[in-house]
């Protein structure tokens, strides 16, 4: 089995954040990998894993990082395969803005998809979603779960029915 989406962080202290999205795409059955790379330490990694990704099979990158958050940038400066950054509170941010608008602001010809931060989760259904546009059965499972969000608003509204208090209306 070969990955079609990499989930790269700046170090395994995001991993925390990032193990989100690995979760999402096994539970989409799509195939991925889990890296460390940093923009920063491994410039030359980071280079030929960009430059290597799509004759790899890589379809979309998933990069996480947090204070100044080069890597997602990086990475899509280097290949046209489409990256997902997501913005990492670390340590070391300031609240994690450093990180949103490092991955955010991003100069024309460089787009990197963003999610909020510490957002790997929708990073990963954003995945899901752009490898269904080629892929029947994750687009099945991706329409599965984005009904399954529907009905658990619907039972949510169910529950709140039975909230009494001596005002409310409904």
């Amino acid at each position: 089995m070969k990955p079609t989406v990499s989930i790269i962080m700046g170090s395994t202290s995001d991993l925390g954040v990032m193990e989100k999205a690995a979760k999402i795409l096994n539970d989409f059955k799509i195939p991925f990998e889990i890296n460390a790379l940093s923009a920063h330490r491994t410039p030359d990694q980071v280079m030929t894993f960009a430059r290597e990704a799509y004759d790899r099979g890589i379809r979309v990158i998933i990069a996480g990082a947090g204070g100044a958050a080069h890597l997602p940038g990086v990475i899509a400066a280097l290949t046209p395969v489409p990256v997902i950054g997501v913005p990492i509170k670390a340590s070391i941010s300031i609240d994690g803005w450093d990180s949103i608008l490092s991955i955010l602001q991003m100069p024309p010809g460089i787009p990197v998809a963003t999610v909020g931060l510490d957002g790997a989760h929708n990073a990963g259904i954003l995945a899901a979603q752009i490898i269904g546009t080629g892929d029947q059965e994750v687009y099945k499972t991706v329409s599965k779960y984005k009904e399954s969000l529907s009905q658990k608003i619907a039972k949510a509204n169910e529950d709140l029915a039975s909230v009494k208090f001596d005002f409310k209306t409904n």
